[in-house]
């Protein structure tokens, strides 16, 4: 890789090496069930702010059964139990539940795309070390998706980008560019997200921060760039192939 690494890239790595995903300041979070109608968002948020609290991340879905689950993640919180009160008096509401946070169970999460035999042993060196990371007191979770296809590839790795506690990408396979080399400069660009490309034939890898042979490896360094714990730092590396 020869152009400068993106400041918010920087920016954005600094901050995840340099906190734990387990960081209590995360807060708390709420989740509410509801029958769904016009305007029930508005109201929970909008009730969620008259106790001043700091929506942190929002997630909403649909179940089989019609009812909507919402997910509310808060942060410097100190009237859980009565915004909680309050929110079932909400029209619609049926339950609130006191959650974790997803950065307290799942943490930072290493996402792996690309071809299916490849993936599975990125996904195995990652999983191995994250294994000694999170006994060490880290939180970090490891998604893969095995997709084949230059523009199914691409719109993966821009969809990586949209997220929640995504930290670092590794791109498994034996020919990528094109699209996906014009994806991985966006995701870098205007998300800060890193990415680790596996060796292979297209210009995929002039556009990641770091090129690695063994999968296996790969996975493993995935990890170990964005561990709280390690010393591992991506940028001091970043162009370098192994």
């Amino acid at each position: 890789m020869t152009e400068k690494i993106p400041e918010i890239l920087k920016n954005r790595y600094q901050y995840i090496k340099q906190h734990s995903a387990y960081d209590q300041s995360e807060g708390t979070a709420l989740e509410v069930v509801a029958k769904d109608r016009i305007g029930l968002i508005a109201d929970i948020t909008g009730e969620v702010s008259r106790f001043k609290g700091d929506i942190s991340y929002l997630q909403s879905w649909i179940t089989f059964d019609g009812l909507v689950h919402l997910l509310v993640q808060m942060a410097n919180i100190k009237e859980e139990d009565r915004i909680a009160e309050s929110l079932k008096k909400i029209d619609g509401v049926l339950k609130v539940t006191m959650r974790e946070t997803y950065s307290r169970t799942f943490g930072k999460r290493v996402i792996v795309v690309g071809g299916g035999a490849q993936v599975a042993q990125v996904a195995a060196g990652a999983i191995a070390e994250a294994d000694r990371h999170n006994i060490r007191g880290e939180t970090i979770s490891v998604d893969t998706i095995a997709v084949v296809g230059e523009e199914e590839i691409a719109s993966a790795v821009r969809a990586v980008g949209r997220l929640h506690r995504a930290a670092i990408l590794v791109l498994a396979g034996a020919l990528m560019g094109g699209d996906i080399t014009r994806a991985v400069l966006e995701l870098r660009h205007s998300y800060g997200i890193p990415v680790i490309s596996l060796t292979m034939a297209g210009s995929v890898t002039k556009a990641a921060d770091l090129v690695v042979s063994d999968p296996v490896e790969a996975g493993v360094m995935a990890v170990m760039a964005i561990s709280h714990i390690g010393k591992f730092d991506l940028l001091k590396l970043s162009g370098k192939t192994f």
